[in-house]
């Protein structure tokens, strides 16, 4: 009798377990699947903007309808709707192990000119599925592309105001060029790069997008290099580390999308020079103060009439220019420090330490306040302040590298053949710890940047008169009643440009934890 009512139970436990095990194969599946990810991704945020817009587009106060708000709020919903259809298209195919229809591939040309509306995550999704087989070069060229169009869209807004800067056609005229050499780029390495071999065509083209990222854009500078060191190599080790590296990084949607925008801030920093009116982010202009938002000025204007806009653009310069030097400096300095007093054991290792303990005791903020107090406010004495205050955490993240790999074999081999010690530490040591240093380096970009904004905030960081986010933001806090978009734009551009190194360090850290391979 019991062995009757066991049999039942002991079926259905079987039936439950081979439930569970084809879903999570089909989990395994999806998550594989980078046309069903980005599709499901852009599903999520094209919905998300779409529902953000239709909030704002109603003013409960004053009972009106923001008719533009709405349009775009229509506009994105639908294209959430067609990246679900999709989704679910594409979960059925994979699922089935099949390859996916050449109708569904094709339906992301759609998806692709989803751009010109700013909605690059179906963009993104778009030219996911137009490619069968996908390199890194391949996806590099898709946010190569994104950021130039992205580039030329911001910068076409200039268009409404009553003057532009004298060099914005020039500009303009190079952006739309280089729209059009990404996507031959973008064509040529879909045929002459495939996953086992790249074509000797591709040197020329790799040279020139080397040369095309002195507009910022980082992604070309990827491509051209990776491409040159796969000629090098002949395509025999084409799993190069650091190549490696990038591909697994692509793998995490939300530090890639963090990337994206810190490549489109520094590329947007660097065209800003041709296609943006430096004089409009400085200069008074009495006629339109405390202007609202609109096509003339999207983030409305300042007390003193001046395009917070365009402040925010050059703002986003010196924020970056700063914060990389700020990170760069104790980087090198606390580095040097740090490997040699994981290199070296006692007297010198305990002298460098302890000096350094003495410097970390010391709050941060109030050192840098210190170190300004002392030598003046300025974009110069900013940076050796919180360069300063951040040698002692690069230090120590050396340190306890170096420690574990000056016994390492190779080490006691250059040792045997008589290389000297410094020799060592920089040539062996230090490239070998790279790794946790740059991943450090990264998510402190976004610290430093904060840092910058809160100092400029309090009157000791970059000079008032300069358009830093810090100084944006600090105006805006005086009008949070009346004019609370003086104060949004700018603490949303500052949580943006934080977050989006936070992102990227922490997808950069998965991507290099040998664990997580």
């Amino acid at each position: 009798m019991v062995q009757k009512a066991a049999a039942p139970a002991a079926a259905a436990a079987a039936a439950d377990y081979a439930a569970e095990y084809i879903r999570r194969t089909q989990a395994r599946k999806l998550k594989r699947s980078q046309e069903y990810t980005a599709s499901r991704f852009a599903f999520g945020t094209s919905l998300a903007i779409a529902l953000i817009a239709l909030l704002l587009s109603f003013d409960l106060a004053e009972g009106t309808v923001n008719m533009i708000s709405l349009a775009v709020a229509a506009i994105f919903l639908v294209e959430s709707l067609f990246e679900l259809a999709v989704s679910l298209l594409v979960k059925r195919a994979v699922i089935q192990d099949r390859e996916l229809p050449r109708a569904l591939r094709w339906s992301g040309l759609f998806s692709a000119v989803m751009v010109l509306n700013g909605n690059i995550f179906a963009s993104i999704s778009g030219f996911t599925r137009l490619q069968r087989e996908r390199t890194i070069e391949y996806t590099l060229s898709i946010y190569m592309l994104l950021t130039t169009v992205c580039i030329v869209l911001v910068s076409s807004l200039n268009l409404f105001k009553a003057y532009v800067a004298n060099t914005f056609l020039l500009g303009m005229y190079i952006l739309a060029g280089l729209i059009v050499f990404d996507l031959l780029a973008m064509l040529l390495i879909s045929r002459w790069v495939t996953r086992s071999a790249t074509s000797r065509k591709m040197l020329p083209l790799a040279l020139c997008l080397i040369l095309s990222a002195a507009t910022g854009n980082v992604f070309a500078l990827l491509i051209g290099i990776i491409t040159i060191s796969k000629l090098r190599h002949k395509d025999k080790d084409i799993n190069i580390e650091w190549i490696d590296i990038l591909s697994r990084l692509f793998r995490n949607n939300m530090s890639i999308i963090g990337m994206f925008l810190v490549v489109f801030l520094i590329s947007l920093s660097l065209c800003s020079f041709l296609t943006f009116d430096y004089s409009i982010a400085v200069q008074n202009n009495y006629g339109a103060m405390l202007l609202a938002p609109s096509l003339k000025y999207p983030f409305g204007t300042d007390n003193f009439g001046r395009c917070v806009f365009t402040r925010i653009v050059f703002g986003a310069r010196i924020s970056l220019v700063v914060g990389m030097l700020a990170t760069a400096t104790p980087l090198i300095v606390g580095g040097l420090l740090g490997a040699v007093a994981g290199y070296y054991s006692g007297r010198i290792e305990n002298i460098i330490m302890r000096a350094l303990d003495v410097l970390y005791a010391v709050p941060s903020i109030l050192l840098a306040i210190a170190i300004v107090a002392a030598f003046g406010a300025s974009t110069t004495n900013l940076i050796l302040a919180l360069s300063v205050s951040s040698i002692p955490v690069y230090a120590r993240t050396v340190r306890a590298t170096v420690m574990g790999l000056s016994s390492a074999e190779f080490v006691e081999a250059a040792r045997a053949c008589g290389a000297r010690d410094h020799a060592i530490i920089l040539k062996h040591i230090l490239p070998n710890s790279m790794a946790p240093i740059i991943v450090r380096a990264t998510m402190g970009i976004g610290t430093a940047v904060l840092s910058t904004s809160s100092m400029s905030y309090l009157g000791l960081g970059v000079e008032p008169h300069i358009p830093e986010w810090g100084n944006i933001l600090k105006v805006g806090s005086s009008y949070l009643e009346t004019n609370p978009y003086l104060a949004i734009f700018p603490g949303l551009a500052i949580m943006l440009i934080v977050l989006s190194f936070n992102f990227f360090g922490d997808g950069l850290r998965d991507a290099t934890d040998p664990k997580l391979k």
